[in-house]
C-alpha cells in the first residue's frame, strides 16, 4: 500500500470540499477575507502599516458571467479563470496566499539567516534556533541538526522571529514542503531557505498547511520554481500563490478529518512495515527448517544421504584412477563414529556440528559437493555482444531473484569475467550479510565477486541455494569474512563449510515447500 499516495489523495480532496460535508449555515469564506482587508486597512489608517504592505493585496470573485476576475489595489480587474485549477463548493472562496496573513507587520516574511553564517555566528548556548531546510519534514516538524546564531548577529531577529504556531515553508529541496513551528521553549528563527507565513485569526493554521503540501497547490509552488542547481522559488511568488478557502467552521471539520485519517495511514503504514518485518523474519525461518530437516517429513524408504555421498566418492575415485581428476591431498570427509561423533578423516578430534540433523541426513562440506573456488574466467575482448553480463546490483537482496539481465552489448565488460552455465548456483562472495544468490536460468558471465557453483548431480542446485541463504551459513560467512569496508567470503572458509545433505527426493520436497511458501509470502508483501 502506497501511503505516501493514499495521504496526497486525502490532502487533495480537502481542498476540493469533497472530505466534510459542507453547512450552509456557516460564515462564507468571502466574509473572512473582507475581515482580514478591514483590519488591515484600520491598521494602516492607525499607522501601524504602511499602504505599500497591503498593495499587493487584491479581491477575486466570480463575475456575472461565471467567470473569475481579479480585483487589484488601483481598480483594475483582470480575469484569471485560466489560474482557477477546479471547482469549489458554494461558500469558498479563492485568494492568494499573501491575503490571508495576518494583520500585522511582517506576518508573511523570507528570512535572513541561511548558508552566509559563519562559524563565528554560532553559539554553544542555545540562544536563537535556526530553522532549517532539513526542519521541514513531511507534514510534520523535524529536529534535524540544530543550529543556533548569535543575538549580536540576528539584527533583523524581531522580523524573522516564529512563535508557536506560525506557518514555515520550504523555498527549496523541494520548494513547497510546509510545517508547523512546534510548541516548545526555544527561539527559533527563520533562514534564508525557508518563508515564514503567520496567517490572520480567522483562518486556521493546520489547514493552509495542509493545502500547501497537497498536490493541486504544491504543484502551482514548483511551477515558481527558478535556478541552476540549487534552484528556489522567492518569497514575492509563493505570496502570489492561488488557493481555495473554505469557511472557517468547514476549515476546522477538514483538519479534524485530515488528522484523524492521517493518523490511520500512519498506524497502517506502521502496521505494514511490522509485518512486512514478520514476512522477513518468517522466510528467514523457513530456510532454517528447511536445512535442519524440519519442513517436511522424512519419508524412510528414500535412500539416505550417505549413501548418496559414498557413490558421489566412488565416482570420484573412478576419475581419479582413470586419469581425468587427481587427488587432492587436502580432500577430507566428515564421518559419523562408533560412538555417535562425527570426525574429519585423518584427524582423530571430534567435530562441532553446528546443528542436528536427521539421521538420513548427512554431513558434507562445500568442497567436497561443488567446485567451490574453480572458475572458469574469460577475458572482457573475448565476450560476444549477445551474451548476458551479470552484475551484483542485478541480484536482489535476500529474495534470490534476478533483477534484470543485461548483455555486454550494453554494459560493455572491461574486466575479466566468470564464466557459468544453465543450472550453477551463482554466490556472491562480497558483502555476504547482502545474500545475493541465484540458480542461473541460461549460460553468461559474471564479476569476479561472484563465484559459479557447479554441484554434483545428487545435490539441486535449489537446495545448495536456500543453504547458501539460509540464516546459518549467512551468519558463517559474515563471521568468516575478511576485509572492513569491502568484506569477502574467503575461499578456504568457503571450502571447508559444512553443508548438511538430505536425501535426494527429500531435497526435492524441500525445494518444492519453499518455492510455494515463498511464492505465497511474496504475494501477501506486495500487497502491503
Amino acid at each position: 500500500m502506497d501511503t505516501k499516495a493514499l495521504r496526497q489523495k486525502i490532502l487533495d480532496l480537502a481542498i476540493r470540499g469533497k472530505l466534510v460535508p459542507q453547512n450552509p449555515e456557516d460564515e462564507p469564506a468571502s466574509v473572512l477575507l473582507e475581515r482580514i482587508r478591514a483590519e488591515k486597512e484600520q491598521m494602516v489608517k492607525d499607522g501601524k502599516l504602511k499602504a505599500k504592505d497591503i498593495k499587493k493585496d487584491t479581491v477575486i470573485f466570480r463575475g456575472d458571467d461565471n467567470l473569475h476576475y481579479e480585483k487589484f489595489a488601483d481598480g483594475t480587474v483582470k480575469c484569471i479563470e485560466d489560474e482557477i485549477p477546479f471547482e469549489v463548493p458554494e461558500g469558498w472562496s479563492w485568494c492568494r496566499l499573501n491575503d490571508i496573513s495576518a494583520a500585522q507587520l511582517n506576518s508573511f516574511v523570507d528570512g535572513p539567516f541561511g548558508s552566509n553564517l559563519k562559524t563565528e555566528h554560532y553559539t554553544i548556548a542555545p540562544e536563537v534556533r535556526i530553522i532549517q531546510l532539513n526542519n521541514v519534514g513531511d507534514l510534520e516538524w523535524k529536529n534535524g541538526i540544530k543550529k543556533y546564531t548569535t543575538y549580536s548577529h540576528a539584527e533583523n531577529l524581531e522580523r524573522c522571529k516564529t512563535v508557536p504556531g506560525d506557518i514555515i515553508i520550504a523555498k527549496m529541496m523541494p520548494a513547497g514542503r510546509a510545517v508547523i513551528v512546534p510548541p516548545v521553549h526555544d527561539i527559533f528563527v527563520i533562514s534564508s531557505d525557508n518563508v515564514r507565513l503567520r496567517v490572520a485569526n480567522c483562518i486556521n493554521n493546520y489547514y493552509i498547511m495542509y493545502m500547501i503540501n497537497s498536490t493541486s497547490i504544491n504543484q502551482q509552488i514548483l511551477s515558481t520554481v527558478q535556478g541552476i542547481g540549487r534552484s528556489r522559488t522567492s518569497l514575492g511568488k509563493l505570496k502570489e500563490i492561488i488557493i481555495p478557502l473554505p469557511p472557517f467552521d468547514e476549515q476546522m471539520r477538514i483538519v479534524n478529518k485530515v488528522k484523524e485519517v492521517i493518523e490511520l495511514i500512519y498506524n497502517i503504514s506502521y502496521e505494514s512495515e511490522n509485518l512486512r518485518d514478520i514476512l522477513h523474519i518468517t522466510k528467514s525461518k523457513i530456510l532454517d527448517l528447511a536445512i535442519r530437516g524440519k519442513l517436511v517429513p522424512q519419508d524412510l524408504n528414500d535412500e539416505p544421504a550417505s549413501v548418496l555421498l559414498k557413490r558421489i566418492r566412488a565416482e570420484k575415485e573412478e576419475l581419479i584412477k582413470q586419469g581425468k581428476l587427481k587427488r587432492d591431498k587436502k580432500e577430507s570427509i566428515i564421518y559419523r563414529g562408533d560412538d555417535n561423533s562425527y570426525y574429519l578423516s585423518g584427524n582423530k578430534e571430534t567435530l562441532e556440528m553446528p546443528f542436528e540433523i536427521p539421521d538420513s541426513w548427512a554431513w558434507s562440506t562445500l568442497y567436497e559437493i561443488c567446485n567451490y573456488g574453480e572458475t572458469t574466467n574469460i577475458n572482457a575482448d573475448e565476450i560476444p555482444d549477445g551474451a548476458w553480463i551479470l552484475d551484483l546490483e542485478d541480484i536482489e537482496k535476500d529474495s534470490g531473484k534476478i533483477l534484470q539481465k543485461v548483455t555486454n552489448k550494453l554494459r560493455k565488460a572491461t574486466s575479466t569475467k566468470h564464466q557459468f552455465q544453465p543450472g550453477m548456483v551463482l554466490y556472491s562472495k562480497l558483502r555476504p550479510y547482502l545474500n545475493k544468490v541465484i540458480v542461473a536460468n541460461e549460460s553468461g558471465y559474471c564479476t569476479s565477486e561472484i563465484l559459479p557453483l557447479r554441484f554434483v548431480k545428487d545435490v539441486q542446485p535449489e537446495y545448495a541455494q536456500i543453504f547458501l541463504m539460509s540464516p546459518y551459513f549467512v551468519e558463517y560467512a559474515n563471521n568468516c569474512s575478511y576485509g572492513m569496508k569491502m568484506p569477502r567470503l574467503g575461499t578456504k572458509d568457503g571450502q571447508k563449510a559444512f553443508f548438511p545433505v538430505p536425501p535426494h527426493n527429500e531435497q526435492i520436497k524441500i525445494v518444492e515447500f519453499v518455492k510455494d511458501a515463498t511464492a505465497y509470502i511474496d504475494s501477501i508483501y506486495n500487497l502491503l
